[in-house]
C-alpha cells in the first residue's frame, strides 16, 4: 500500500514536471508540441527516436534544447562517409606512464559516452559505422578490445534523416531501424509559428533554459513507467495490431495487397511501455486503448514496409497505418 501511494505521488509530480518541461522548451522551440510529447514519452519508456524532416526545421535544436531542459549531457556526431566506428565508439590508445615510463593500452572514450547522443544525418555514413550504434542502443554499453564499459544512464540515441536528399545516403539496416522506439515526422511550421520563428531567430537576444528534470528524477520516472499496472485487453489490443501488419497472417485484405512486411514483436512491446508513459505523463495511472492508437504512426512508420501495388496507387505507409486504426476500433 505505501508503495501505491509513493506512486501517486511520483505521478502528480511528474505532471508539474511536464508542465515546467513544456513551459522551458517553449522559449526556444515554437510549436512543435507533439513531436516534443512524443521524445518525453520515448525517454520515459528508455527509447530512442528517429526525426525525419527537410532541412531548416530545428531538427538538432530540439534536440539540443531537450539536453538542456533535461539537465543531461549531450554529445553530437556528424555522420559522414568517411566517418569509422572508433570515431563513435572510443578506440584504445598507447598510454606512457609519466613516472616509471611504462606503456600500455588506455581506452580513451568516444562521443556515445553521454546521456543523449546526437547521431546527425545517420544516413550519410556507411552500415559498417552505422552499426557501431547497435551495441550501444540496445545493451547500453561499448565492447573494445574484448572489454565492456556501461554508458551512463539515461541514455539515448536521437537520430536525425533527411528525407530528400539521396544521392551519397546508406539506407539504415532494418536491424537498427527496430531500436527506434519512433520514427517522428517533422511538418513545415504553421504560418503563424513561422512568423513567430523568424522574429525570435532574427533579433539579438535569447532565452535562457532552465532545467526542468535532473537525472536521477528520469531514472525514478522510467521505473515508475515500468511499475504502471496494464489490462490485459489493452496488450491484447496492441498484439494484435501489429499482428495484422504482417501480410502472411493477416486477415486485413489491404495489408496483403499493400504491404511487403509487418512488424516484430518489438513494436508490441514498445506500443506497451510507451502507452504506459504517456498516461502518466497524461496523469492517468494507467493507459487506454486510445494511447494505443495515438502511438501507433510513430511505432511502426519504420517498421511496416509498402509494397509496389501500395507506391502504385500512391499509397503511403500513414495512410495504410491509418486504415489499420480504423479496422480496430476502440
Amino acid at each position: 500500500m505505501n508503495k501505491k501511494i509513493e506512486d501517486l505521488k511520483l505521478l502528480e509530480k511528474l505532471t508539474l514536471s511536464k508542465k515546467l518541461f513544456f513551459q522551458e522548451a517553449s522559449k526556444v522551440i515554437v510549436g512543435q508540441k507533439e513531436i516534443l510529447d512524443l521524445m518525453l514519452i520515448a525517454i520515459l519508456a528508455r527509447g530512442h527516436s528517429l526525426l525525419v524532416g527537410v532541412p531548416g526545421l530545428a531538427k538538432t535544436l530540439i534536440i539540443q534544447t531537450l539536453s538542456e531542459v533535461l539537465d543531461l549531457k549531450f554529445k553530437r556526431i556528424q555522420f559522414t562517409p568517411d566517418l569509422m566506428p572508433s570515431d563513435i565508439t572510443g578506440t584504445e590508445l598507447i598510454d606512457i606512464n609519466q613516472e616509471n615510463g611504462m606503456r600500455s593500452f588506455r581506452f580513451f572514450k568516444g562521443p556515445v559516452f553521454a546521456n543523449i547522443v546526437l547521431a546527425d544525418e545517420v544516413n550519410r555514413t556507411p552500415p559498417k559505422t552505422q552499426a557501431a550504434l547497435l551495441e550501444a542502443m540496445q545493451e547500453h554499453k561499448v565492447t573494445a578490445g574484448g572489454n565492456s564499459y556501461k554508458l551512463e544512464e539515461p541514455f539515448f540515441v536521437l537520430a536525425t534523416q533527411n528525407p530528400i536528399e539521396q544521392e551519397g545516403t546508406y539506407p539504415l539496416p532494418e536491424a537498427q531501424l527496430d531500436r527506434f522506439m519512433f520514427n517522428l515526422k517533422i511538418e513545415y511550421p504553421d504560418l503563424g509559428d513561422e512568423i513567430k520563428i523568424v522574429r525570435n531567430t532574427t533579433s539579438q537576444g535569447k532565452e535562457k533554459v532552465n532545467s526542468a528534470l535532473t537525472k536521477n528524477e528520469i531514472i525514478t520516472y522510467q521505473e515508475l513507467v515500468r511499475r504502471v499496472p496494464v489490462s490485459d485487453n489493452i496488450v491484447n489490443y496492441a498484439v494484435k495490431i501489429v499482428a495484422a501488419t504482417r501480410p502472411i497472417s493477416s486477415n486485413l485484405d489491404f495489408i496483403k495487397n499493400s504491404v511487403s512486411w509487418g512488424a516484430g514483436p518489438r513494436a508490441s512491446q514498445y506500443l506497451v511501455l510507451a502507452a504506459k508513459a504517456k498516461a502518466l505523463l497524461d496523469g492517468r495511472p494507467t493507459p487506454e486503448i486510445k494511447d494505443i492508437q495515438y502511438l501507433i504512426p510513430p511505432i511502426l512508420r519504420h517498421r511496416v514496409l509498402p509494397n509496389f501495388n501500395a507506391e502504385a496507387e500512391g499509397l503511403k505507409i500513414d495512410d495504410i497505418l491509418e486504415n489499420l486504426i480504423k479496422s480496430f476500433p476502440e
